[in-house]
């Protein structure tokens, strides 16, 4: 596939699950970024639980933005930008989507493709709370994650 058949220019997927609280944040902030204000080039998807069909929609974009969460032992709310290649490159989780997002990245390896991934791991207190509501300590994040979520949008690519 060559550069010129992908669109859009700009991916950008939360992943997460709704039901375990913090867990869902990646959900969470692309309902807030898509609440705002459009971008020409940009998509969202709330890419839930991850997973293959996922795959078509990330080999379709020039670049993909993912917004995950992951239960690192830092501090609840910091967010690190990591550009995963493989699947190794994917910080470790405990959650069940993990799996399905390091399957996503071979299998877009092991078709040829080398995907331009940008993932915002935000860091949450493991195990989490169930429920469909964010903590107070996250929803606050919520301005500056999606703050640099569309700084990196705008970012022009290479």
């Amino acid at each position: 596939m060559s550069s010129t058949d992908r669109s859009p220019d700009c991916l950008i997927v939360g992943i997460g699950n709704l039901l375990m609280g913090d867990e869902g944040i990646g959900v969470h902030v692309i309902r807030q970024l898509e609440a705002g204000p459009s971008s020409p080039g940009v998509q969202y998807i709330d890419g839930g639980s991850g997973g293959f069909h996922l795959l078509d929609a990330f080999l379709r974009a020039r670049r993909v933005l993912m917004v995950d969460a992951t239960a690192d032992g830092a501090a609840a709310g910091t967010v690190r930008r990591l550009r995963p290649r493989y699947s190794s490159d994917y910080p470790r989780t405990l959650a069940a989507h993990d799996i399905g997002l390091k399957d996503l990245l071979d299998a877009a390896y092991l078709l040829g493709e080398e995907l331009d991934v940008t993932l915002f791991a935000v860091s949450i207190r493991w195990p989490p709370e169930t429920g469909t509501e964010l903590s107070a300590e996250l929803r606050a994040k919520i301005p500056a994650i999606v703050a640099k979520v569309r700084e990196e949008a705008m970012r022009p690519t290479a």
